[in-house]
């Protein structure tokens, strides 16, 4: 097991094939078991996960590993990430696990790792596990009588639920306004209706029938359409997208017209500044943010600092630096006042209370700059290097030569799945796509 088992968010890929199988889930069981074994108490991990079939599967295998390794599970069934990771920190556990692939469909799994600070593990602990993975778990497993025991933690749901209506002004209710949220037939599919319909709001709730197959499923965050619809064919005052494990959101105004997490950064970053809460002069986001999002900011005062793409390099920068405000244009926010992780059911709320505060039309208060035109394509590689080859190297080159100080181009491999994503950006609509064009056929020229 030399091989790299990180992306840029935990180990993923598709269920019972390598590496996201139970005997890999196990191995990473005893590996992360060993790495957190630490002090004289009895050690605990807890477990958390989205509504995939293959979670039963991988949730039996790594409480095989942790138990053997003399750690104590308590499961919590489905439940969104960001409460994993709450939980994970509120409970006083050594590590959190949450079992999900996020948007990807159900066909895909994948192993997200907490530390006891309920933040995702840094570049150097996975590697100090994947060590650990290489080298075997023996000589390490517990004595008989030192076996972890396992516990169902029931009232999980409701901690979550008060938590969340914690980040929601005292005092505001959502009396008044009909809301449509679109769970993804995932982790969210009772609590986010719940914390909706508990702070006052009149709330339709779709995509809250998970079977193990549909999760993400022509539904959720990136697959908004369900929402826009039924936000226009029920007089909605907006709507809540949320993606399979709950760390992601998009918004649909009352026209039905998407809101994407740039916007509701701005929005945040807006709002925060203006009653003193901003940290940090401005936010964080990756490389894929529109320059338009930079633009409005910086006509605020504030700043754009960027990352590499993946919400953990977002909250690391946001550690080092001071800023309380981040995410991904995906969706992803973060809001460290109150979550180390994206925690999309927060960031709506956020979006609500300036909606009923200001008691103006979501089309009024979400739209808040211009995007600059972007695209972006995926292309579908089997194994090839295609970014290596002379021939691509020449013709991204000269295509940044073409777009020069006008916009930008950004080249990379997914860490979740096998593409080479190409993205640009500028004022020049034509200009655009025939860039993006030339670049597609240069790498598909050498992939295929």
């Amino acid at each position: 097991m030399a091989h790299r088992l990180f992306g840029t968010d935990g180990i993923r890929g598709t269920a019972n094939r390598d590496p996201m199988t139970a005997e890999v889930a196990l191995q990473v069981g005893l590996a992360v078991g060993a790495h957190f074994r630490r002090g004289r108490h009895r050690n605990r991990v807890l477990i958390g996960k989205d509504t995939r079939l293959s979670g039963y599967m991988l949730e039996s295998a790594l409480t095989a590993g942790f138990t053997s390794m003399g750690m104590d599970v308590i499961l919590v069934g489905p439940m969104p990430t960001p409460a994993v990771a709450n939980l994970t920190r509120s409970m006083r556990c050594d590590v959190g696990v949450m079992l999900s692939a996020s948007h990807n469909p159900f066909e895909d799994n994948g192993i997200k790792l907490f530390g006891p600070d309920g933040f995702k593990l840094s570049d150097s602990v996975e590697k100090a596990i994947e060590a650990r993975l290489a080298n075997g778990a023996e000589g390490q497993l517990a004595q008989p009588w030192e076996l972890g025991k396992v516990k169902w933690l029931t009232d999980v749901q409701g901690r979550y639920t008060e938590f969340v209506k914690h980040s929601f002004p005292k005092g505001v209710v959502l009396q008044g306004l009909r809301i449509i949220v679109d769970c993804a037939n995932g982790a969210c599919y009772k609590v986010a209706p719940e914390v909706l319909y508990e702070l006052g709001a009149d709330v339709i709730s779709i995509g809250i029938e998970p079977d193990g197959f549909n999760i993400n499923r022509r539904c959720g965050s990136t697959s908004p359409e369900a929402l826009c619809r039924s936000v226009t064919e029920y007089r909605a005052d907006l709507g809540i997208a949320l993606d399979g494990d709950g760390d992601r959101v998009v918004i649909a105004d009352e026209t039905g017209a998407l809101v994407d997490g740039d916007q509701v950064m701005a929005l945040i970053a807006k709002s925060w500044n203006q009653c003193g809460r901003l940290l940090g002069g401005g936010l964080v986001a990756t490389v894929m943010s529109n320059m338009g999002l930079e633009r409005y900011l910086g006509g605020l005062g504030l700043t754009l600092e960027r990352t590499s793409v993946g919400d953990r390099y977002v909250v690391e920068t946001m550690r080092e630096r001071g800023y309380n405000v981040g995410g991904e244009q995906s969706g992803h926010i973060i809001l460290s006042d109150y979550t180390t992780t994206g925690d999309g059911l927060i960031a709506a709320l956020q979006v609500l209370a300036v909606l009923v505060e200001s008691q103006r039309r979501a089309s009024e208060v979400c739209q808040m700059f211009e995007p600059l035109p972007q695209l972006l394509r995926n292309i579908r590689i089997n194994g090839e290097r295609p970014l290596e080859a002379d021939q691509v190297k020449e013709t991204i080159a000269a295509n940044q030569r073409r777009l020069g100080n006008s916009g930008r181009l950004l080249i990379r491999k997914s860490g979740t799945e096998p593409l080479i994503r190409v993205m640009a950006e500028c004022d020049d609509e034509t200009l655009l796509h025939s860039v993006v064009d030339d670049i597609c056929g240069a790498i598909q020229a050498v992939a295929h």
